[in-house]
Parts: structure tokens; C-alpha cells; sequence
């Protein structure tokens, strides 16, 4: 992979040629995997590169001022998904007020004219430039190579998107969510010591340290999987405060790997909330905690016989 970044002042040309998708891609949702098949598609039919553009931050954030969005995937798991789904160069264009601020035909020309694109895709609700003015239709007339516009992917429920997929995952439909994104959900992490509460329930527990920036699901119990140097375990997930023994604040996430013991601290985790399970309970003792638990890995293992 070959990583590509633009700014608004760019003066660099970039002599490879590609044929590129574009867009925010969050989630790199079945839609945006239309698009990169297309994309690679056209690269074979040129005989060139394919390319991925994405902007950084998200044009949200630059464009309303915010100071914080939560994505279903970081900028890092977009990338490696682009890749594995056949992308082989990633453009970053860092997306300030004033590129923000170009006039759709200045943003054409100026960067995306810097790169050598014979072809492009976009979705069919593309928008680009100042107050998104660019649409797709605009750019039939302003981009010079080969424009293929995808229409949108639907279920039953009609356009798949980033907002559906966040909003199943806001309510702990993660199935739902999965059938949209067309990949199991998962939250990358770095192994961190937690209090040790979990290993003396009898319930040892890895504390994940992960980006603020994720939309996490629903607060709860989840029946999953976790992967960690390479080895897949089944997993007890908890997203929540531990309101029972070890109050947090913001919402941790704990993974109680089944058939797991050792020493992984300092490593990265992915982990994969496959079912929600039940919602996070202040309980009155230790004691009934403990009982719980124990109900919720016979729930787990016998949940996850159906996807091994």
C-alpha cells in the first residue's frame, strides 16, 4: 500500500496512473465496497493502479467546527479494509477550511488534477466543494477521464449507510449492522492493566485502551470473539461503567477470553461484539455479580457453537 497525501496549497504532480474511488467511506460499508470493486474493476480495464481518496479529518469537523465525531471505523481500519477489498494506493487529502472552500471546478483541477486519474467513482450522492456545490452530475462536465457514478446499495429497509449502521449499533444490533457492513463489527485496541476486579471474580478480564473517536455499540453484555497475536478466543465483552465494583467513566471495554491465560499486556486486540447478551447491571453484591457471570459464558459458548 502507497499512502498519498494533498494539501490545499498542493503543488505536486503525481505521475502513476490510477483509477480512484472517493469519498469518507466509514465503515467501508457493502455501498463503499461497490465502489472499490468498480474501482478496481477499471483499474484492470486501464492497465493501471486503483486508489482509494479519503479525507482527513472528516469534512464535519471542518466544515461545522466540531471538535469530535464517532466513526464506525478509525482512518487506520479503513485503509486496511480498502486494501484487503483490492485498493493498492490510499490518497489522504487533508481537508482544512480553505479546501473546504474551493469552488467545485478549483477543487477538480487543483487536486484531484494533480494526481493522474484515467477514471473515477463516485457514489451517486457524492457532493464536493464550497457548500457542496460539486455533485456527481457536475462532475461529468469537470473531470476529464472516465466517471462511472454507483447507485446506492439497498436491503429491505432501503440505503444502506453509515448513519443506519451507526444507529443499529447505538441500539446493540450488531447482526443488522454486520449484514450492512458485510464484515463482522469490530474495535481494534492495545492491551492496558485494568484493577484486577475481573481476576478476582474468577473472571480474569483484558482491559482494551481504544480510540475515543469510535462509535461503540450499546452498553452491555456481548457474546464474540477477540484476536490477539494471531489466535481467535471466544469472548465475554462488556462495554459499560462497571457500576457494581469499579465505576468508569468514559464507557471502558473488558473482554473476558475464554480458554485464554497468559500474559498479553502492551499487545493489540481486535475485538468482535457478535450479540448482545444483556444490558450493563448495578447488582447488589459480589455474590450475585459472580452468579451472573457465570450464566453469561454457558450463554456465550453455547451462542458461539453456530459460528465456529
Amino acid at each position: 500500500m502507497r499512502i498519498i497525501t494533498i494539501g490545499t496549497n498542493n503543488t505536486a504532480r503525481h505521475h502513476t496512473p490510477l483509477c480512484a474511488c472517493i469519498g469518507y467511506f466509514d465503515g467501508m460499508h457493502r455501498g463503499h465496497q461497490e465502489l472499490i470493486r468498480s474501482t478496481v474493476e477499471m483499474a484492470e480495464k486501464y492497465g493501471c493502479e486503483s486508489a482509494l481518496i479519503t479525507f482527513d479529518p472528516d469534512p464535519w469537523v471542518t466544515i461545522k467546527g466540531l471538535t469530535s465525531v464517532a466513526h464506525i471505523t478509525t482512518m487506520r481500519q479503513r485503509m486496511n479494509l480498502a486494501v484487503h477489498f483490492g485498493i493498492e494506493n490510499i490518497v489522504i487529502l487533508k481537508f482544512t477550511k480553505d479546501m473546504s472552500m474551493m469552488e467545485p471546478d478549483v477543487f477538480v483541477n487543483r487536486i484531484l488534477g494533480s494526481l493522474n486519474l484515467k477514471g473515477l467513482v463516485c457514489g451517486f450522492d457524492f457532493r464536493y466543494g464550497c457548500g457542496g456545490r460539486g455533485t456527481s452530475e457536475t462532475l461529468k462536465s469537470q473531470f476529464a477521464g472516465e466517471l462511472r457514478i454507483i447507485d446506492p446499495v439497498t436491503d429491505e429497509k432501503g440505503k444502506i449507510s453509515s448513519t443506519r449502521i451507526s444507529a443499529c449499533l447505538q441500539r446493540g444490533r450488531i447482526e443488522e449492522a454486520n449484514a450492512m457492513l458485510g464484515y463482522p463489527y469490530f474495535i481494534e485496541g492495545k492491551i492496558i492493566h485494568g484493577n484486577h476486579v475481573g481476576t478476582g471474580l474468577g473472571f480474569p478480564t483484558v482491559n482494551v485502551s481504544y480510540s475515543q473517536e469510535y462509535q461503540i455499540p450499546k452498553n452491555g453484555v456481548y457474546a464474540g470473539f477477540a484476536v490477539v497475536s494471531g489466535k481467535q478466543y471466544q469472548a465475554m465483552i462488556n462495554f459499560g461503567h462497571n457500576p457494581t465494583v469499579n465505576y468508569s467513566q468514559p464507557v471502558s471495554l473488558e473482554a473476558h477470553l475464554i480458554g485464554f491465560s497468559g500474559d498479553i499486556y502492551g499487545k493489540y486486540i481486535r475485538v468482535y461484539p457478535l450479540i448482545y447478551l444483556r444490558p450493563e447491571i448495578r447488582f447488589k453484591n459480589r455474590d450475585n455479580l459472580c452468579m451472573q457471570l457465570y450464566q453469561d459464558r454457558r450463554t456465550v459458548i453455547s451462542l458461539l457453537k453456530d459460528y465456529e
